[in-house]
C-alpha cells in the first residue's frame, strides 16, 4: 500500500520545518493517553505515523517499549534524533509490519485521516493484543478564533486533494467498524507561542503547501506573514498564542479472535 502523493511528496521536503513549527500535547493529553492505554514497564505501544516524534518523545517516560512507525525516510531521520531509544520502523498503516498480537496499545497522533481507514484498523486490530486499546489524537486548529479562521481559508484552498482531521471522517470510520468500541473522547485547549515567523514556519509544515511549486509556496507564505502583520487581533505583537482545540480518541479492540 503506498502513501498519498501529498503525504509522500509534502513531508519529505517539510521534515525541518514539521519539527521547528508543529505543536507539542499538552500535559494532560498525554495524561490521558498514559492511564486509558495503561502505559508503564512491561508493555508494548506502537505509534503510527510518528512523523518527527512529537507525541514520541511525550510518551518515552511512561517507561512502556515503544515502536515509533514512519513511512516518510526524512521525518523518519528526525525521529530516531528526537527519541533515541525507541525502535523505529519503515511502514504505513495498512501494512504493519510486525506480528500478530504483539502489542498492547496503538497510538496515531496527527496521522490517522492519512489511512485507508478499511485497511489500516483491520490491521491495527491484527497487531493488538486481546484488550488492547488504540487512541487517536490531533491538535486542531481553533478556528472559532477570527484570525485562525483566517489563515485556514489561506491554507485550505491549496489542500482540497489531502483529508483532513476537522472533517470528522474518522468519526465514521470508527463507528462503523466491527473491530473497536469506543471508550473516551476529550478535547483539551492547548496553544503554541509563536511569531510572524514562526507563524509562517507552521504553514510551511502543512504537506499540501510543501508540495507547492516552489513560487507558490512563497506567495502563500508572504500571505501568512502579512496576516500575522496586519491583522488586528496580531498587529504590533511580538508573539501570540497560536489556539488549537486537541482531540483524544480512545478505542478498545473487540475480540474476534
Amino acid at each position: 500500500m503506498s502513501l498519498h502523493h501529498l503525504a509522500a511528496q509534502g513531508f519529505s521536503a517539510a521534515a525541518d520545518a514539521y519539527e521547528r513549527g508543529r505543536p507539542d500535547y499538552p500535559p494532560r493529553a498525554i495524561e490521558i493517553l498514559a492511564d486509558s492505554l495503561r502505559l508503564q514497564a512491561g508493555r508494548a505501544l506502537l505509534e503510527l505515523g510518528a512523523g518527527t516524534g512529537k507525541m514520541t518523545r511525550l510518551l518515552v517516560p511512561t517507561g512502556a517499549r515503544i515502536l515509533a512507525m514512519e513511512p516518510v525516510e526524512e521525518m523518519r531521520g528526525k525521529l530516531a534524533q528526537a527519541a533515541p531509544s525507541v525502535e523505529v520502523l519503515d511502514g504505513v498503516a495498512e501494512a504493519i509490519p510486525i506480528p500478530d498480537a504483539s502489542v498492547d496499545a496503538v497510538v496515531a497522533a496527527q496521522s490517522f485521516h492519512w489511512f485507508h481507514a478499511d485497511l489500516a484498523l483491520p490491521q491495527i486490530h491484527r497487531v493488538l493484543r486481546p484488550g488492547g486499546r488504540m487512541a487517536l489524537v490531533w491538535n486542531m486548529r481553533d478556528a472559532r478564533v477570527p484570525w485562525v479562521a483566517r489563515l485556514s481559508e489561506i491554507l485550505d484552498r491549496h489542500g482540497r486533494e489531502a483529508p483532513h482531521s476537522w472533517s470528522g471522517a474518522w468519526r465514521a470510520d470508527l463507528a462503523s467498524s466491527a473491530l473497536f468500541e469506543p471508550v473516551v473522547e476529550r478535547e483539551i485547549s492547548h496553544s503554541q507561542d509563536l511569531d510572524g515567523r514562526g507563524l509562517a514556519e507552521r504553514a510551511a509544515s502543512i504537506s499540501y503547501i510543501a508540495a507547492l511549486p516552489p513560487a507558490e509556496q512563497a506567495l502563500v507564505l508572504a500571505e501568512v506573514r502579512a496576516l500575522a502583520d496586519e491583522h488586528p487581533d496580531l498587529r504590533g505583537r511580538a508573539t501570540f498564542p497560536f489556539p488549537y482545540r486537541t482531540v483524544v480518541a480512545v478505542y478498545a479492540s473487540r475480540s474476534s479472535r
